[in-house]
């Protein structure tokens, strides 16, 4: 592949991976083991690694989802806690790419714009933008790996609430938090119930005087201990590889075991983990107003919380839950419909983040612009005419690291059989029988207000594979691991320019 261009070959890798995150690593490790022949490079638009563990500063923040497969699969997790904060997490990652010599293929603060695919020479022309030179640079590779997450790293989301200007006490976005506020001894309302919420209000709630999590509607919480007791067994009897190999696979089959029980008894379901709550709250709380959501389990994602973390803090008297709107925001209170009033010194808009389609860069297919709306996902790492590029995009309802591996694995079997077959264009493509499909939204049966918001930018999801995006691992496993390279719907062509 690397014969394809006429350009400075010092600007020209195999494969061009965008982000150093938790993707964009796992994707370098995997093309060093299984592509070694293949060059690469990361861009990276922050100044440092790590994405949404290095981007995220606020009180408490740490992982939704176990280490032992939240972290990679070729890498143990090593620390006590299998639900980390926040810091820990991201020296994993450091540790990750410096043990492998990842951290030496990153170019930090290169925001990526553009990326421009010629068809005569197979290649991507990418055009990044350097953070602090404002120099534009230029690279070409012949196969982009989109590692870039999916919410826009310039702001998070926050709804219109009238009369916030007029707050005279400070209004913070988890998003950027910043590193000075004090919030020792405030009134502290957080608006929101998603997973930073239930993160931030129990952080804060050791120093605040007190603090409120005003939330429109509930959303299912669910305790578990941040230790894995079977883990912690098994790390004293066997090698540390073996331990976290048996957790690992221990882990997965429980989530898929959890979910699909929310799918055929949700019911039951539901009425466990709200007993869990009222355990932990006691006899005399409102489960029914603060915590029982009008959906069914997984049909938005639930809320992790350590030890009950939420449930102490509420216990304490330290923090409480409001269920209500809100009607105006003062000079220093907010004012809800039902006519109560919650006095503040911070509001924290923990209202979720502005999702995107692959990190906001503009693409073009022989100088036609790719609207991403309009095409079909290709086993939900592709898109239908868009050749060379994969994207990654974790589970939903499970450890995102979990399907990022799968990405990576599927993108390095895609390079080898490029090479094996001599070919440089690989292109998700409609066949005959893939023609009046019928249309459905790129996540399905997942009513989650930031997924609805992005759902009109996102690509179409057919009604049968490969155009699919399941969002479940059994399903991925046969059509994305076992599945043939070669199914007919990517097709594969030799560049025209041969150089």
């Amino acid at each position: 592949m690397k014969g394809l261009i006429t350009m400075s070959q010092s600007t020209y890798v195999d494969v061009l991976i965008v982000g150093a995150g938790i993707s964009g690593i796992g994707m370098a490790y995997h093309l060093q083991q299984q592509c070694p022949d293949r060059s690469y490079t990361i861009l990276e638009g922050r100044p440092s690694m790590g994405g949404t563990w290095d981007l995220f500063r606020y009180p408490g923040v740490r992982s939704d989802s176990d280490m032992h497969t939240l972290g990679y699969s070729f890498k143990p997790w090593k620390e006590a806690k299998s639900i980390a904060d926040g810091p820990s997490i991201l020296n994993y990652l450091r540790e990750t790419a410096s043990e492998n010599g990842i951290d030496k293929k990153i170019q930090f603060n290169h925001l990526v714009t553009n990326a421009s695919w010629s068809t005569e020479t197979a290649t991507w022309t990418v055009t990044a933008t350097h953070k602090e030179s404002n120099e534009t640079l230029t690279y070409t590779c012949g196969f982009l790996s989109m590692c870039s997450g999916y919410y826009s790293y310039k702001e998070g989301y926050t709804p219109e609430f009238p009369g916030i200007e007029n707050f005279t006490g400070k209004v913070v976005h988890p998003q950027k938090w910043p590193d000075d506020l004090d919030y020792a001894g405030k009134r502290v309302v957080v608006i929101g119930s998603g997973a930073t919420a239930v993160t931030v209000v129990p952080a804060m709630a050791r120093k605040a005087a007190h603090v409120t999590m005003l939330q429109r509607s509930p959303t299912y919480v669910v305790s578990r201990p941040d230790h894995d007791a079977i883990a912690d067994r098994l790390r004293k009897i066997l090698p540390e590889k073996t331990a976290y190999a048996i957790t690992r696979a221990k882990n997965i089959a429980l989530t898929k075991f959890f979910y699909n029980r929310t799918r055929t008894q949700p019911e039951k379901i539901k009425t466990q983990i709200l007993g869990g709550v009222r355990k932990a709250l006691g006899p005399d709380y409102d489960v029914d107003t603060h915590f029982t959501p009008t959906y069914n389990p997984w049909d938005q994602r639930m809320c992790l919380i350590p030890n009950g973390d939420l449930f102490t803090s509420i216990n304490l008297g330290k923090a409480s839950v409001v269920t209500d709107h809100i009607e105006r925001i003062t000079e220093t209170s907010i004012v809800l419909k039902s006519g109560a009033t919650l006095e503040a010194d911070i509001i924290v808009t923990a209202t979720g983040l502005n999702l995107v389609t692959l990190g906001e860069i503009e693409f073009t297919v022989d100088g036609n612009e790719v609207d991403f709306a309009q095409t079909w996902t290709y086993k939900g790492l592709a898109y239908s005419d868009v050749p060379n590029l994969v994207s990654t995009f974790g589970y939903i309802n499970a450890s995102w690291t979990l399907r990022a591996d799968v990405v990576s694995n599927y993108t390095c079997r895609l390079l080898n059989h490029m090479k094996k077959t001599g070919t440089q264009q690989a292109t998700p493509r409609l066949r005959a029988e893939d023609q009046g499909m019928t249309a459905r939204p790129w996540i399905d049966d997942f009513s989650a207000g930031y997924m609805q918001r992005m759902m009109h930018l996102m690509p179409k999801q057919g009604d049968h594979a490969p155009w699919l995006n399941p969002q479940l691992i059994a399903v991925d496993k046969q059509m994305i691991v076992k599945s043939p390279i070669d199914d007919g719907a990517m097709q594969f062509t030799k560049a025209k320019t041969l150089v």
